[in-house]
């Protein structure tokens, strides 16, 4: 499974994602975020995709969808929504489900990662 996150604003968010990426089995890793979160590190291999996250809502939906057709390869996706806002995160979930693909929540635990 692919796993989608959105790298944006919010304290220790960041982790959360790196987490995520680091203790699951992903056949790839699309991570979305502005300028400043080129600057994310990690030893496994993902794509970066800039957004513009300061655009309006429908906006954000219209360039996300723009920016991931075509790259999503299986019928579903593992997404995660720890970092950002509300906007961000309704833009996003919108443009995965008008691909279309599944969409389903991961989240680190202490358990591990769990689907919600």
């Amino acid at each position: 499974m692919e796993l989608i996150a959105l790298l944006s604003s919010g304290q220790g968010t960041w982790a959360q994602v790196a987490g995520l990426m680091k203790h699951g089995n992903w056949d790839k890793i699309i991570l979305l975020g502005d300028d400043f979160a080129k600057q994310f590190k990690h030893e496994k291999e993902f794509e970066f995709i800039k957004v513009d996250l300061t655009k309006r809502i429908k906006d954000l939906q219209e360039e996300f969808s723009k920016k991931l057709k075509g790259k999503i390869q299986g019928l579903e996706v593992a997404v995660s929504i720890a970092s950002g806002n509300g906007k961000e995160h309704m833009a996003l979930v919108s443009a995965l489900l008008n691909l279309p693909v599944g969409v389903r929540f991961a989240a680190l635990t202490r358990e591990g990662i769990i689907d919600l």
